[in-house]
């Protein structure tokens, strides 16, 4: 039995946890904030309970699959609700697109747009689920450290018909004409970090996965899927520890000896760090043992950035549903700014989260919480100025989708912006969601999850294999788990 310590209690930290400890292993996941959970943290006060980061429940195969590897199912931690519609979209001119949850009634929306277009929407979503099935079934277990882990003769095969090397904006394009269609299609690419152009199609797997899996909402919000996911790890044997910022990983001889915690020595046979990559090369390693110098990263491209609002109402909404985006504005002129030309948007796209539509244990009775989000570059200097200028911007626009006035009716209200990812998380840049999944950033080509120089130290989460998202980095700290352990058999 090796004693492993982990850096970092988000989902990717305790995923791996729960495998190495499950694998009979001594594990120790070293925390710096006074909460787990990671960018999965839960904000409660004033009788609010605001989901900090994820709000998306996608994938709910990837959660079923985490918890059955050790004998539970998600149930045993936490219910879950199918969202109906699964979100809406507002368009200029007030028009409002309310996506079903169900597929024929989806398929009919689509027809009533654009004739033509429910044929078009099977065709789409055949491959979509081949993508899904291959992707999420494979790919994403390989950990990236040879071209040999794709020497399958199925994955082969199927090369071609995984459209790795096609954008998603040619793909999208082949099948729907109409911008509104077009629109839906390429949202759920935005959280991947680029442009439609710069996305491979294998990604319109994200499509299957959002339009035919469905939008789910776990009740309580995601800290109780994050709370499930602690219990697994303890179960197993981990110990978690809280207000441990680690300063130093301890260097002997090639190998990782320990780290440095609030100026105490703790000694360990190996480290997988769960924490921010670049954080993690640039202060807590000596040069001589990065994998990657501060050019590389700056090479890099990078998911966005976003500014969050939390505000609590007291009192109901009628015409707001669970999800809403709003894109109301010139989708393309908002990429734009945050990829190719970054700045503070002029006419933003944003998102906004009711859950206590669906959940009545989040807000006081009575009351609404609402969870503002907009896409925002990486590496801006945000102010307290800027952030109520689009605070401003975002209840004007959602006060006219709802046809009232909220300002008034807001009790509670706090911005979580750029800063904030770089103090609570060590944020490259302040990122959001980690490294962008572009062609030359996909796979192989992403963060070595193994150190090249300290055979004993790993990396797992959103800016390593197999990319950015709750679901990649749950199965990223099982891969990561993995070859930690084959290495320790290894030794």
């Amino acid at each position: 039995m090796s004693k492993i310590i982990v850096i970092g209690s988000g989902f990717s930290g305790i995923s791996t946890a729960s495998y190495l400890s499950a694998a009979g292993h001594e594990v120790h996941v070293y925390e710096k904030n006074p909460q787990p959970g990671g960018r999965a943290r839960q904000l409660k006060d004033n009788g609010y309970v605001f989901d900090m980061g994820p709000s998306w429940y996608w994938m709910p195969d990837v959660f079923e699959k985490f918890f059955a590897d050790f004998g539970y199912k998600v149930s045993d931690f936490y219910q879950l609700k199918l969202l109906n519609p699964s979100f809406d979209i507002v368009f200029p001119q007030s028009e409002i697109m309310r996506v079903p949850e169900n597929y024929s009634e989806l398929s009919r929306m689509f027809e009533s747009i654009e004739k033509g277009s429910a044929l078009q929407l099977d065709r789409f979503m055949k491959e979509a689920q081949f993508k899904y099935d291959t992707g999420m079934g494979s790919l994403v277990y390989k950990p990236g450290l040879s071209l040999m882990e794709f020497a399958d003769l199925d994955l082969i095969k199927g090369t071609f018909r995984l459209q790795v090397f096609s954008s998603f904006r040619k793909h999208a394009r082949k099948f729907f004409s109409d911008p509104r269609l077009i629109a839906l299609m390429e949202f759920p690419v935005l959280f991947l970090g680029a442009m439609p152009q710069d996305t491979p199609a294998l990604y319109s797997l994200m499509n299957y996965a959002g339009l035919k899996l469905g939008t789910w909402y776990p009740d309580g919000g995601f800290g109780k899927v994050i709370d499930g996911f602690l219990e697994v790890a303890k179960r197993n044997g981990t110990k978690i520890h809280l207000n441990s910022p680690v300063e130093q990983i301890i260097i002997e001889n090639n190998l990782a000896k320990g780290i440095m915690v609030n100026g105490n020595r703790i000694d360990c046979d190996a480290i997988i760090a769960s924490a921010d990559y670049h954080h993690v090369e640039s202060k807590l390693l000596d040069a001589k043992y990065r994998n990657y110098d501060e050019n590389y990263w700056k090479s890099k491209v990078f998911a966005p950035s976003c500014l969050i609002y939390y505000i609590g109402l007291n009192k109901k909404i009628e015409k707001l549903n669970h999800h809403t985006l709003f894109f109301d504005e010139d989708l393309e002129l908002h990429a734009i700014e945050i990829y190719k030309k970054p700045q503070w948007p002029a006419k933003p796209l944003f998102y906004v989260c009711c859950p206590s539509k669906s959940d009545d244990n989040i807000a006081p009775e009575g009351n609404e919480n609402l969870f503002l989000l907009m896409p925002l570059a990486p590496g801006l200097t945000d102010t307290e100025e800027l952030r109520e200028q689009y605070f401003n911007l975002m209840i004007t626009r959602l006060n006219k989708h709802i046809q009232e006035d909220i300002g008034t009716a807001i009790d509670y209200k706090k911005s979580y912006c750029a800063s904030d990812f770089i103090t609570d998380y060590n944020a490259y840049k302040g990122n959001a969601y980690g490294l962008a999944n572009t062609l030359l950033q996909t796979a192989n080509l992403k963060p070595s999850i193994r150190n090249k120089q300290v055979k004993n130290l790993f990396y797992t989460g959103q800016l390593t294999v197999p990319g950015p998202g709750v679901p990649p980095s749950i199965i990223s700290g099982k891969v990561a788990a993995g070859q930690m352990i084959k290495y320790l058999n290894q030794k």
